[in-house]
């Protein structure tokens, strides 16, 4: 019989001044009976430093710890994918390997999973900066409402759901090569779950602006994000959905690449307008029948394929947030029950 309850894969790339860290978060508190509910599977995605080693001699302390080391770098969404591959849990949790988690986490969603059953247990996280400021991230009001057009406004990544495995294997959905892995992912199984649950704590410490990392490298490779929304959208379409998913998923997408273009750190300027242009070609392809623009002065601009009005626009809100308002307070405490999720159809 199965008593494994949950799956923990951390995928492994050059993280060896963080990695320790993110191992014994897991392990951190467990009481003998929730170990044995728990795998934790660490994935060696080829990285060149000594995470190798590390994992090796971490598994050897610690019997609870798998390590599957891959031949060659195969990129985080395929290194998910191996360590899925391995799991035996009934349900799986992607962590990354270069953020931790609070202590008591993995025992609260433990038990968040045994009292709800859910498809998808959705968590509240802090954003850390390198100065170790503690910040609430945008969307994470968005857990107090559980209707699913609000979920949908969730940082869509994979490490703030905790996912039935059984329901991706049903969806024989897995992670996609390439950056912006988490696009096609994260939204297709909060839309195809029957039962979502959001545990309202803090559970997990989101490192913000490490060297290295996708979000604060300078590469052409940003415009993966397009193949990966083709990817997403493709699946929602072949599920006929209601015309407000459509109109939400839309609104989402050219929200999140207005994002991406307006950021110095991923975007090298000269490569900007490029970056625009496909944006207005995306909002062509994808703008639903009978939308209408709601995500203000820059989707109008990204109709229009005005990247001259885009770019002054940028250039003089640069200039008004020269002074930047202090970021929210981070609350005392965000422990709350566990709330059902109101389902609603595809269609």
């Amino acid at each position: 019989m199965n008593t494994v309850l949950l799956s923990v894969v951390v995928p492994v790339y050059a993280v060896e001044g963080y990695l320790y860290q993110c191992l014994e978060s897991i392990r951190a508190g467990l009481s003998p009976a929730d170990t044995a509910a728990v795998e934790v599977i660490a994935v060696d995605d080829a990285s060149p430093d000594s995470c190798g080693d590390m994992l090796d001699s971490y598994a050897a302390r610690h019997g609870d710890l798998r390590v599957v080391h891959l031949s060659q770098n195969v990129g985080l969404g395929l290194a998910r994918n191996a360590g899925l591959a391995e799991a035996r849990g009934e349900y799986v949790w992607f962590v990354d390997s270069d953020d931790w988690l609070p202590a008591g986490s993995v025992t609260e969603v433990l038990t968040a999973l045994r009292r709800d059953e859910p498809d998808v247990l959705l968590i509240d996280h802090l954003r850390v900066h390198e100065n170790g400021r503690l910040e609430v991230d945008a969307s994470s009001h968005v857990l107090q409402d559980t209707s699913l057009p609000s979920l949908l406004r969730l940082q869509h990544t994979a490490w703030n759901r905790v996912v039935r495995r059984g329901l991706l294997t049903e969806l024989d959905l897995r992670f996609q090569p390439g950056w912006y892995e988490d696009v096609p992912f994260s939204n297709p199984v909060l839309i195809a779950a029957k039962r979502v649950s959001v545990l309202d704590r803090v559970c997990y410490h989101y490192r913000v602006g490490r060297l290295g990392a996708i979000t604060a490298t300078r590469s052409d490779r940003h415009f993966e994000a397009f193949d990966q929304y083709d990817r997403m959208l493709a699946w929602v379409a072949a599920r006929d959905p209601e015309p407000w998913l459509r109109h939400q998923l839309f609104t989402l997408m050219v929200n999140h690449l207005l994002v991406v273009a307006g950021n110095d750190g991923r975007l090298h300027p000269r490569r900007r307008r490029a970056f625009f242009k496909r944006i207005a070609a995306h909002y062509r392809r994808y703008q639903p029948a009978g939308h209408v623009p709601d995500g203000g002065i820059k989707h109008c601009l990204v109709r229009l394929n005005s990247y001259p009005m885009y770019a002054g626009l940028r250039h003089a809100y640069r200039i008004v947030k020269s002074d930047p308002e202090p970021s929210p307070a981070v609350r005392p405490s965000l422990a709350s029950s566990p709330r059902p999720a109101q389902a609603a159809p595809i269609r």
